[in-house]
């Protein structure tokens, strides 16, 4: 009969076995932690962090030669890409390597005494304070604003391997500055950089140069995380540079952004687009719509050019958005600037198209007038006194006879095709000659886009009431009064740029009497 073994004699043997093996790694893991604090401290004793180590080189009995420091850098998010600060964050991990003969351990190794590949030196949270190394005194150039990642514990690496070689890696969050050229926004491609140099050390002393193998790391993702750019390539350089206390190494990411364009098709070129074709409806409205064909001059027109307070012409209307408010005031021209300026002037010359026609409209009524006046006696005019023209010609005299109306018949193929031609050659030149610059005064061509064109523009526009008939009141005086509002609200938003002066202004000096002139010779009229 088989006798039953009790449960408790069966496992008494394994839980026997299970604990002497915890026992013994326990042990071996002991060993190996007091291993690295005796290594960290026999390497640390009389150890002078103050003093810069010997470099590698043979060809230098004294020194070595400079310390050479291999740099990579884990680039993990770049965000808020200001165009008005001409400025950058950038979030990444950087990484530093270079040998100090006088830590490596790997001589405390014998048959009897086994050493770790590397050891982790601690640091806390003012590692200034606590520097127990020589470290470079790394700077970066173009920054504006930096801080260390100290939740949970200091992002901070140090390890020192048994030759000597140590790896110093550190969590960062910059502001760098990234001058911005803007002459094709918002077409354009900016170049950020991050530029790293020695500030103490000289050439002879410490050299930069890139890891051998992917100097620059990215996140997954990186690429698809920028809202409004794209980021197409990223590019190491060697930046060394000479001031007057000597030659300084220095390494140079740069990163190539490409803006993104389709936010500014949506709320920019298709609302500008449709602004001027909407001013050319004007063109099939009859001659003697006076209030409507106005109103839709100069709704257009103010449309495009009424300035937002201290920012550059944008629109106020369909185009509130304020593409141009998140930019700086340069003094150069920029594609966008090219692209409204067309744009306005187009629309401008719509509503002087108007007035044209009103004008040769009134001249053929008082022409009629006097025909109608002449005795009918049977004259007829010698067949030689006709002008010669040609057949085309005489066709389109005969079949619009007032010259009003061929005025709007030219202005319906004109204008578009001008505005077609114009099409081509901005896309041409802008998206496929890329490279071509405009040579340009920088310091007039800025105020002369945005202060003397719109008010020269307004002005005239006003002198349109002298065109108009005297008995359309509703047409002269909305005329006159909003241009002068709207030359009020421009010169409000340009002189809140400057400080209050007890003198006038140049500009706006000249042009109020001239809007006010429109006024008083409408006023002055029986």
């Amino acid at each position: 009969m088989r006798t039953s073994v009790p449960m408790a004699a069966q496992l008494g043997p394994i839980l026997a076995l299970i604990c002497t093996v915890s026992t013994l790694i326990s042990t071996v893991d002991a060993k190996r932690k007091l291993k690295e604090q005796e290594i960290i401290q026999r390497i640390l004793n009389n150890y002078d962090w103050r003093v810069r180590p010997r470099g590698l080189n043979a060809s230098w009995p004294d020194t070595g030669g400079p310390v050479l420091v291999t740099v990579n850098i884990y680039l993990r998010s770049i965000s808020k890409i200001d165009d008005v600060n001409m400025e950058y964050s950038a979030q990444f991990t950087f990484r530093e390597e270079w040998v100090d003969a006088r830590l490596a351990y790997g001589r405390f190794e014998d048959e009897s005494t086994e050493v770790p590949p590397f050891v982790v030196l601690a640091t806390s949270e003012n590692a200034d304070q606590s520097q127990q190394i020589w470290m470079p005194d790394t700077f970066f150039q173009n920054e504006k604003e930096a801080r260390r990642h100290l939740i949970d514990k200091p992002n901070v690496l140090i390890r020192i391997h048994k030759d000597g070689s140590i790896l110093y890696s550190v969590r960062l969050s910059l502001v760098l500055s990234c001058p911005m050229s803007l002459e094709f926004y918002p077409l354009d491609r900016q170049n950020c950089l991050i530029d790293l140099a020695s500030y103490a050390y000289t050439t002879q002393d410490i050299k930069y140069e890139w890891k051998a193998q992917n100097p620059v790391q990215q996140k997954d993702g990186l690429r698809q995380s920028l809202p409004s750019f794209e980021l197409q390539d990223i590019v190491t350089k060697y930046c060394t540079s000479k001031t007057n206390t000597g030659e300084y190494s220095c390494l140079r990411t740069q990163m190539v952004l490409r803006r993104e364009f389709s936010y500014y098709l949506l709320q920019l070129y298709i609302p500008s687009f449709m602004l001027v074709i909407v001013s050319w409806v004007s063109f099939w409205l009859d001659k003697d719509s006076v209030p409507a064909r106005v109103t839709l001059g100069v709704t257009t027109l103010l449309t495009m050019t009424t300035q937002e307070s201290q920012r550059l012409i944008v629109f106020r209307c369909c185009l509130s958005s304020g593409i141009n408010a998140k930019l700086p005031p340069v003094s150069y021209t920029k594609a966008i600037d090219v692209w409204i300026g067309v744009c306005l002037a187009f629309i401008f010359g719509a509503l002087l198209e108007f007035a044209l026609v009103n004008y040769a409209a009134r001249k053929d009524m008082s022409g009629q007038r006097m025909m109608k006046q002449l005795p009918q006696d049977g004259y007829r005019p010698l067949a030689g006194s006709q002008p010669r023209t040609s057949f085309c010609c005489r066709i389109f005299v005969r079949r619009y006879k007032e010259r009003s109306k061929r005025i709007d018949v030219v202005s319906r193929l004109v204008f578009p095709i001008g505005y077609a031609c114009f099409n081509v050659l901005y896309w041409a030149v802008y998206l496929i000659c890329a490279r071509v610059k405009l040579l340009l005064r920088r310091e007039y061509s800025y105020y002369l886009i945005q202060l003397y064109i719109p008010c020269i523009m307004l002005v005239v526009v006003s002198w349109v009431s002298f065109w108009l008939d005297k008995d359309a009141v509703p047409a002269r005086v909305s005329l006159g009064v909003t241009t002068l509002l709207t030359m009020t609200t421009q010169a409000s938003g340009i002189n809140s740029k400057l400080p209050p002066v007890s003198y006038i202004k140049l500009p706006m000096r000249k042009t109020y009497p001239m809007l006010t002139e429109g006024f008083r010779e409408y006023g002055g009229q029986p």
